[in-house]
């Protein structure tokens, strides 16, 4: 009979999170990661953030919501566990001259004191860590009593999450690994952050990926955003053959323009939750 902590290890959390890693910190993920500059900012809104408040952004990547809350004079730590995008973080902070502290940080195990932080936040990111619950375990504990935890986390049928399920269907995730869309799902926040939760407030919100055509959106994921980079140079040439059409044929499922461009509505949660 397995211990708890043997069961907790299963799958092997270390080695994924390297793997990762290395996903990550493949392409330039800010070329993208540019893109959704506004969730950021709508974010920050939906938080009603105060400036002086003291904020940590988990899982940064290259910063878009350290860069908004800085924006509005809040004291901003970023965090993240791949170098090569706080080095983008950095490079946008020193260029709009906003003063931010700059860490890197694993979510699951952030070296910050308990109530450390007025508020945490993460779009598109704290998602990704390989142990769901002790990643949502640790955002709770940095925060204090009363303050605010604010995520964008796209979900399960969104055209974001589809993709994830696209490519897992040509490129199987490691066993045991749950997808990075359970985020977006309002149940499973309810599971992990509920019971020291004031209130968990939920809103759907579709970012929109503006491209001048399938060609364009494949040419710079394939060579930009890490899962789709590193998904392609893993298949052989049926296989990377046989992604590219199901991604074309989500993409075109999507596709909202009436014109030659793509315009794809893609679905994200926006959440608030008070510390109780």
């Amino acid at each position: 009979m397995k211990t708890a902590l043997a069961a907790r290890e299963d799958p092997p959390f270390a080695a994924i999170k390297a793997r990762q890693q290395k996903t990550w910190a493949s392409g330039d993920f800010s070329v993208i990661g540019g893109t959704l500059q506004i969730v950021g900012e709508t974010l920050c809104e939906a938080l009603d953030l105060r400036a002086g408040e003291r904020v940590l952004d988990v899982a940064a990547g290259s910063g878009n919501a350290a860069l908004a809350a800085a924006r509005r004079w809040c004291n901003v730590t970023a965090t993240d566990y791949v170098p090569e995008l706080l080095e983008r973080a950095r490079e946008r902070a020193a260029a709009e001259r906003l003063p931010m502290t700059i860490e890197v940080a694993d979510a699951e195990a952030l070296p910050f004191a308990t109530g450390s932080f007025d508020v945490v936040t993460s779009t598109f990111g704290v998602m990704f860590a390989p142990d769901q619950p002790r990643a949502a375990d640790e955002m709770l504990r940095v925060v204090r009593r009363g303050g605010r935890i604010g995520m964008a986390n796209w979900t399960p049928q969104g055209f974001i999450g589809r993709l994830f399920k696209v490519i897992g269907g040509h490129l199987p995730p490691p066993a045991g690994l749950s997808s990075p869309a359970r985020w977006g799902d309002r149940d499973r926040l309810k599971e992990w952050f509920g019971a020291e939760a004031a209130a968990i407030r939920t809103t759907l919100v579709n970012f929109m990926f503006r491209y001048r055509n399938a060609d364009h959106w494949l040419e710079v994921f394939r060579e930009t955003y890490g899962p789709t980079l590193k998904a392609f140079e893993a298949l052989d040439n049926g296989g990377k053959r046989a992604l590219e059409t199901d991604i074309r044929t989500l993409l075109a499922e999507f596709n909202i323009s009436k014109g030659d461009d793509l315009v794809v509505p893609s679905e994200y949660l926006e959440i608030v939750i008070v510390k109780r």
